[in-house]
């Protein structure tokens, strides 16, 4: 589910994209557009890289309980719950370009901090909680804004292509982040590793700064609504919505669980099945190649079949697959090669899932409710995180680990539960007309 890796002012007709020009003959032949993937791909190894450091080094160096690891993974989700709204709300009246380019670089700098305070011996767990929920405040920025980048980038024929290929880069993300990240740690130590993230920030600062294209900004009007009001126009928005609510539904089921199950995961591979810090990283890796996979098959399955029938089939063999773990016993090579496939298989589904929502909710926002629709989907899906990390912390300490993955395996089975029952499941392989397009005939028949 999409994270989840928005809404405008009802005062004044926000310009939410940028004056209109004939669109490019391709993606990748627009430099603004190859300026945001680049710095999107830097961003999402950093990120990808330090959310493997972070828990490992936790678990191996500081020796952190299963408590203490929920905790930890608890405080840096814990800004898309506190944040995630009113940053949607933000985020509709500035300049994505701005905002991208200052949270890159507040990323760069807390973690060559923290790379700093580990050579010296004094990066403990107090400095990593702070490092981390200073790390996932800005993430937050970051994420918001580059999805209403999109919109207001690329002409919407091309949305479901620009999102898959920004999804790619994720994937390829995935690919390198976690088996960097792991095999710096065993290797070398978790402050080079987190002096590694540092640098793919700064890259991601320096790509993105090269966006030219200049952003209309909002007009203020003498009396804007106040943050409160904007944030409660975004909620209204997508509670209204069928579609939008059900994937806040969908999504929160997924977040929360996935939540409670990765937290088990980073104890259950080194301590029940006696994996190293580099064999972590790879088993995590696999999903980056699934990812892509999924990826590709996103620009052209759901036009195929359907968007329901893809987001719901997807979503149920990509989840289910995790229910094979339990049964896993041993560091053979057997257990290693059934690791990677299940990761391979999970991060297929789940790219398709991702890149297939993310069109459908695009689609039918509005161009000046982007940020606070992306923001309202992500606080009400990702914000169930640091509960979830919590509570498979909690599990693991209490029923042991092969239960709790078992336990958390299985209610990962929620989310496309609720897809099938709703107008998702029924979508056919044209997306729903855009509220932005001139009202036609056929749009007032949708």
């Amino acid at each position: 589910m999409p994270s989840t890796p928005s809404t405008p002012s009802a005062s004044t007709p926000e310009p939410a994209s940028t004056p209109a020009r004939p669109a490019p003959p391709g993606l990748w032949r627009d430099p603004d557009f190859r300026g945001l993937w680049t710095g999107q791909t830097a961003s999402q190894l950093g990120e990808h890289a330090s959310l493997v450091v972070l828990p490992l080094f936790a678990v191996l160096t500081l020796h952190a309980s299963p408590g203490e690891l929920g905790v930890l993974r608890a405080v840096g989700q814990a800004p898309i719950l506190m944040l995630s709204l009113f940053v949607g709300a933000w985020v509709d009246r500035w300049r994505t370009r701005t905002t991208m380019v200052l949270t890159d670089l507040g990323r760069a700098l807390a973690l060559g901090a923290a790379a700093v305070a580990g050579l010296f011996g004094l990066l403990g767990l107090p400095a990593l909680l702070v490092l981390a929920f200073t790390v996932g405040a800005l993430s937050v920025f970051f994420d918001v804004a580059y999805q209403a980048s999109v919109v207001r980038l690329v002409p919407r024929d091309q949305l479901v292509r620009a999102n898959s290929a920004l999804e790619g880069s994720r994937s390829a993300a995935q690919i390198g982040g976690p088996a960097l990240g792991g095999t710096l740690v065993s290797l070398l130590s978790a402050p080079i590793a987190a002096a590694w993230s540092a640098l793919f920030f700064a890259l991601s600062f320096l790509s993105i700064r090269r966006i030219r294209r200049a952003e209309s900004i909002p007009e203020r009007a003498e009396h804007s609504p106040r943050v409160w009001r904007r944030i409660h126009e975004g909620l209204r928005f997508v509670t209204g919505d069928t579609v939008l609510r059900t994937v806040c539904l969908a999504s929160a089921a997924f977040q929360f669980s996935f939540a409670a199950l990765m937290t088990v995961y980073l104890l259950f591979l080194p301590r029940e099945l006696h994996l190293s810090a580099t064999v972590v990283g790879l088993a995590l890796t696999a999903a980056g190649p699934g990812a892509l996979l999924g990826s590709l098959l996103a620009a052209r399955l759901p036009r195929r079949f359907g968007y329901g029938k893809v987001l719901v089939c997807a979503a149920a063999v990509g989840d289910g697959i995790f229910l094979c773990v339990p049964a896993l016993h041993g560091s053979s090579a057997a257990t290693i090669t059934a690791l990677l496939a299940i990761g391979f298989v999970f991060g297929c589904g789940g790219q398709l899932v991702n890149v297939t929502i993310m069109a459908v909710r695009q689609t039918v926002t509005p161009a000046t409710m982007q940020g606070r629709t992306a923001a309202t989907i992500t606080f009400v899906g990702m914000g169930t995180t640091p509960l979830g990390s919590l509570l498979g912390g909690y599990l693991a300490q209490e029923w042991g680990l092969r239960t709790s993955l078992l336990t958390t395996a299985a209610a990962m089975l929620l989310s496309p539960a609720l897809m099938s029952l709703s107008p998702l499941a029924r979508m056919d392989r044209d997306l729903p007309p855009s509220p932005d397009a001139p009202q036609t005939a056929t749009h007032a028949k949708h």
